[in-house]
């Protein structure tokens, strides 16, 4: 069988077949023709000035005010999707054949890099004696024993239920019974555990009815300080912007009572509504490391379940050392759940 072979036009305009040398020369010569275009680095400014925008948007975000609409915590809220910008420009720059807007826009890239490149690398280690996880379970759940079933099977430790409708703690508490032997449900927040309880009460976050509640959990490698709390929800609307004043009054006094808590090994389970880049949280991320932050593998989102944009779900800890930090399988909620590994400092009590 006769073998075809694909021709191509060489340097000289004879026909020859196509190879790898011939495309190499083809491409040299393009640049080439680039380089004599003396209008490479006059073309494309209005790109190189939008990737700069970029880059001191993302450097200068605390800056955002929130004065109008909660624009700043609105920012800092989806801010590693800023990085999306870059690809876009990219291809803009090289329609344009812009020397000036392609150099502009490794700017932008340095900078993501510098506050999200740390997330990239899976930190996972292996090690640790407590593994936690917490789960909004949507209070309109559909499935409350499957979905207490599913983060059951998890293995943690000590689990934390955000959203827990009244009439639907009965099912969770059965489903969940097998597995843990402790419990205590304060409004709708609730906390299982493996290990005794004790100390449990509310914490009151200033909204007037219960979602944050406090508990001593007495592990094997030492007493720990559970804080369980589901901040209320933030709303974006175009007349108002992002409503967020109640969740941030809430966010002060969870950080306060956090603040005063005695016990070295402290860790905050719950759906916070926001993110650890919203400087709205500052009273409670200010004095608590970020399992996912310090350990994990990616972003973690957790929100929405469907498609993931943003993790409002935390799991933070004080004195506890993280050691490995995850997203579990969706279940029948609008949430993802997530857990941890952590290492108790100190010596049991």
């Amino acid at each position: 069988m006769a073998q075809q072979a694909y021709m191509t036009e060489t340097d000289d305009g004879r026909q020859g077949p196509r190879t790898p040398a011939s495309r190499l020369r083809r491409l040299l010569h393009r640049l080439g023709a680039l380089r004599g275009d003396r209008g490479i680095w006059r073309r494309g400014w209005v790109v190189a000035v939008c990737a700069l925008l970029l880059a001191v948007l993302m450097l200068a975000h605390a800056h955002v005010p929130n004065a109008v609409g909660n624009l700043g915590s609105l920012l800092e809220t989806f801010l590693p999707w800023l990085g999306l910008f870059v690809p876009v420009l990219l291809v803009l720059a090289l329609v344009r054949r812009s020397a000036t807007a392609m150099v502009a826009t490794v700017l932008p890239v340095v900078v993501w890099l510098n506050l999200f490149g740390g997330l990239l690398s899976d930190k996972n280690a292996s090690g640790g004696d407590l593994t936690v996880a917490t789960h909004n379970v949507n209070a309109e759940n559909p499935d409350p024993s499957g979905t207490a079933r599913e983060v059951a099977a998890a293995g943690a430790d000590v689990l934390a239920l955000e959203e827990l409708k009244a009439s639907e703690v009965p099912a969770y508490r059965a489903a969940l019974s097998d597995t843990y032997d402790h419990h205590a449900v304060v409004g709708t927040v609730g906390l299982w555990s493996k290990y005794p309880l004790s100390d449990v009460r509310s914490v009151d976050i200033r909204l007037g009815w219960q979602r944050a509640m406090r508990a001593t959990v007495d592990a094997p490698a030492g007493r720990v300080a559970v804080y369980v709390a589901h901040l209320p929800s933030v709303r974006v609307k175009l007349e108002a912007g992002f409503t967020a004043r109640q969740r941030d009054k809430s966010a002060d006094a969870l950080g306060e009572a956090i603040a005063d808590e005695p016990l070295d090994n402290v860790v905050l389970l719950g759906d916070l509504n926001g993110t650890m880049n919203d400087r709205s949280l500052k009273a409670v991320t200010s004095q608590m490391r970020s399992t996912q932050g310090a350990v994990g593998s990616g972003f973690g989102f957790s929100w929405p379940a469907s498609f993931p944009m943003a993790r409002i779900d935390q799991i933070l800890v004080r004195g506890a050392e993280p050691e490995s930090s995850w997203t579990l399988p969706p279940t029948a909620s609008d949430h993802l759940p997530i857990a941890a590994r952590l290492r108790i400092t100190g010596t049991a009590e």
